[in-house]
């Protein structure tokens, strides 16, 4: 299964989700920018032209030299400023993207037990990745549907605790927030690849705070950003003086090293740099993450709204405490084939609104991420209530 896999609509396969008779939308309802991704996400424009201009004092060089690790520290900073990290806490990056930070957790911080909340694909992942380590204990999953969420509960001889705090395979989102009454010493770990920059964070409430910055830091994929504690540093040191064998590129401290020094221990992709440095700067000179945050909700509300009214649609999260306001998961009634609106969708430029597959459901995903403009979910609305009247 591919993550964020795409459906393609009946009677073609592999067609890239092209509708064999499309319905043209007039172009007065059609969104300025019509990419509601939800990974890779909408890559602003503005940040497409600043990489243009660095050009090639940047791309083709190494980054080992001061014009990327200028780029590489811009990113830390700002990443720092707009999290609002803790005293003590540390930003690192490495290569390979959240799903590589899955194994990095497993063999640099989870001591020998884990326990992981499964509410969709990317938390069911990792517990998987926990349990084909043969070096750990099977970890304890605490799992719940699709549509809902698992809690974590304090478990004696649990020394990591895991959740998403936004499950992109399903919508729903839950607070960071550590382990009541967990062992002393236990580690909190959130995956926040679709959450970072986008919905708030208090930081002291885990240990490592880790994401991918091709969603709501608008730029491509293959690197893993984390913020640590100093509790999970601490954690990855010790286990690496028990000898436990460790592949380099998983390394947390060789990554630790390296980010000090302002690189990656491997080639980084430079564009996901500087796309993510223009995005994180984009961020903060609008006022942060609470501007994000409220920008978010803004357009998943419209999206939210839309559905409960509509005699077609619903809200696939139904409790309205556990919705995402950056990934919106919609229903449709069997009458209405999502699949060949979407394809419908797409015929008309406004693309990646295909479901998780995996889930296997009659829906639509739409990402909200801050650069997707209000005014374009709500024009997307008015696609939806055109091609639904005529379909």
């Amino acid at each position: 299964m591919r993550l964020d896999g795409a459906v393609h609509p009946p009677g073609a396969p592999g067609d890239g989700g092209r509708a064999a008779t499309p319905i043209t939308i007039p172009a007065a309802l059609l969104p300025g920018d019509g990419r509601f991704g939800c990974g890779p996400a909408k890559v602003r424009p503005e940040a497409v032209a600043e990489l243009a201009a660095a050009g090639t004092r940047l791309l083709g060089t190494s980054h080992r030299q001061a014009p990327v690790r200028d780029q590489v520290a811009r990113l830390r900073r700002g990443i720092a400023a707009l999290l609002d990290v803790p005293d003590g806490y540390e930003v690192v990056l490495g290569n390979g993207g959240a799903a590589a930070f899955w194994e990095v957790a497993v063999f640099c911080l989870v001591r020998q037990r884990a326990q992981a909340a499964a509410f969709g694909e990317f938390g069911a992942r990792f517990a998987q990745s926990v349990g084909a380590a043969p070096f750990l204990d099977p970890p304890r999953v605490r799992e719940a549907d699709p549509g809902a969420a698992a809690t974590l509960v304090a478990e004696a001889g649990v020394d990591t605790y895991a959740t998403p705090q936004n499950e992109t395979s399903t919508g729903v989102a839950v607070p960071v927030r550590r382990v009541p009454g967990a062992d002393a010493g236990a580690l909190m770990l959130h995956d926040a690849t679709s959450a970072a920059g986008a919905l708030p964070v208090d930081l002291r409430e885990t240990d490592v705070y880790y994401f991918a910055p091709q969603k709501a830091f608008g730029a491509d994929g293959g690197l893993w950003i984390a913020v640590l504690s100093p509790a999970a540093r601490e954690r990855a040191a010790r286990i690496r003086e028990t000898g436990r064998y460790v592949p380099a590129f998983l390394d947390l401290g060789t990554a630790l090293e390296n980010s000090r020094r302002e690189q990656t221990y491997n080639t980084p992709a430079l564009a996901t740099v500087l796309l993510a440095a223009a995005q994180t700067d984009w961020l903060r000179a609008r006022g942060g993450l609470p501007w994000a945050a409220r920008r978010c909700a803004e357009s998943a509300g419209l999206l939210y709204r839309w559905a409960e009214r509509s005699p077609v649609a619903s809200p696939f999260v139904t409790d309205p405490a556990l919705r995402s306001p950056v990934v919106v998961a919609i229903d449709f009634a069997p009458e209405v084939d999502a699949a060949a609106l979407a394809a419908h969708l797409r015929a008309n430029g406004v693309v990646d609104t295909e479901p998780y597959r995996g889930l296997g459901r009659n829906q639509l995903r739409v990402a909200t991420f801050p650069a997707v403009e209000p005014a374009d979910v709500e024009a997307l609305t008015h696609c939806l209530d055109y091609l639904i009247a005529r379909m």
